[in-house]
């Protein structure tokens, strides 16, 4: 740049303002009348002028996903049930106080008092009678038991009084009551506290016995549960309380359910069916994931209803990948494998099958204590690797 160069003056007075591009130039008095200007302009035209703004910004990084633990979002189930109908009410051992066995109800008898949220004795029978009775004379009662294993205590109320009266009755007594808590095996609680009683339950007309995987499944069929004119037996899965799943932005509604009843494919896949229920539905996503390496796609079923159990869905995905396997913690014998099995051979999908369809299931022996006999006891994600390739022949 030279010193003929136009835009450099050295002896231009700098205390006023130069015109460099043949435009006019302001005194700054004049630019703080323009700025005050421009200030109400942009307050009175309010909303649109917030968005212009917006719509010029370069990046906006999009929100983070919100997690919730399973515990957390059948809390926020409960929680939003008991507000939205005051016919709601939550008893069993240690809910209230103590904020519940496994903290699933931390926070509601401090928000609503003793008459919404009960302690009760040790004595299933007992309270399962007094809340199948509340249910009778009108009121919607979560009944707590602190383990499934422990509702064989009750099992003649849930069965006798509460699945078979609406038919009993012809239709005049409706029995609104959700039987929850934790089912299946846990870790190092041995033979009488480890059974899965999806299969048990599920062999009852009267009943719905409902099976959620993830943080969505938890709070969407309880709040669905808890709505439902029919008993609903909610198996949930210790192992899986303190398990953060991503919530979807519709999921954190209050309106939010999932539908019992309906079936989720949880990966597209197209060389095998895979359906599972609960806490092995993780194993099925972490042996799918791992068989992809190899070139296999599995689809993944999540059943999370088991009565009324979703054919169609299952139909669906085997007519598509010609190969089916199914993968619980229960027995073998009767089980929940066993019912799909018999219910794709009766129907459409049984010519398309390329291969016997395989269960993987808990071993038929009682649950030991010993932690390394406990994991031979249960299906792994190695034993559903080996069940996938054995039936796809690889």
């Amino acid at each position: 740049m030279t010193h003929s160069d136009p835009y450099i003056n050295r002896s231009a007075d700098w205390s006023k303002p130069t015109d460099l591009g043949g435009g006019s130039a302001f005194s700054p008095a004049e630019d703080r009348l323009k700025m005050a200007a421009s200030l109400k302009c942009f307050l009175r035209s309010g909303k649109n002028a917030v968005s212009a703004l917006r719509r010029r910004e370069f990046h906006r990084s999009a929100p983070a996903a919100v997690q919730m633990t399973v515990r957390d979002a059948l809390n926020q189930a409960m929680d939003e049930e008991l507000e939205r109908d005051e016919r709601v009410f939550l008893m069993g051992e240690e809910v209230a106080q103590y904020d519940g066995a496994y903290k699933v109800s931390r926070g509601l008898w401090k928000k609503y008092g003793d008459k919404r949220i009960i302690d009760t004795p040790i004595t299933e029978m007992g309270f399962a009678g007094i809340a199948v009775g509340a249910a009778m004379a009108g009121l919607r009662p979560i009944c707590e038991f602190m383990t499934f294993n422990f509702s064989m205590q009750a099992i003649d109320q849930v069965i006798n009084s509460a699945a078979k009266t609406y038919y009993m009755s012809a239709g005049l007594q409706p029995v609104p009551i959700v039987f929850r808590g934790p089912n299946g095996a846990s870790a190092g609680v041995a033979a009488q506290h480890s059974q899965c009683f999806a299969a048990w339950y599920a062999h009852c007309p009267g009943l719905k016995v409902v099976s959620p995987w993830n943080s969505e499944d938890a709070k969407g069929l309880l709040k669905s549960a808890i709505r439902d004119d029919n008993p609903v037996v909610f198996l949930e899965n210790e192992l899986m309380y303190g398990v953060p799943f991503e919530m979807s932005e519709e999921s954190q509604s209050k309106d939010f359910t999932v539908p019992i009843g309906k079936a989720k494919v949880e990966r597209q896949g197209n060389h095998v069916t895979v359906v599972s229920h609960s806490r092995y539905v993780s194993h099925c996503l972490d042996a799918a994931a791992v068989l992809a390496k190899e070139g296999i796609e599995c689809e993944v079923v999540n059943l999370r209803t088991i009565r009324p159990m979703d054919v169609e869905s299952i139909e669906t995905s085997v007519m598509k990948t010609n190969h089916l396997v199914t993968v619980e913690g229960g027995w073998p014998q009767f089980g929940v494998g066993a019912e799909i099995c018999a219910r794709i051979m009766e129907g459409p999908a049984f010519n398309y099958l390329d291969s016997p369809v395989t269960r993987v299931t808990g071993v038929d022996i009682p649950m030991p204590y010993a932690k390394i006999l406990e994991d031979h006891s249960l299906p792994q994600i190695k034993d559903i690797i080996f069940s996938i390739k054995k039936t796809l022949n690889v």
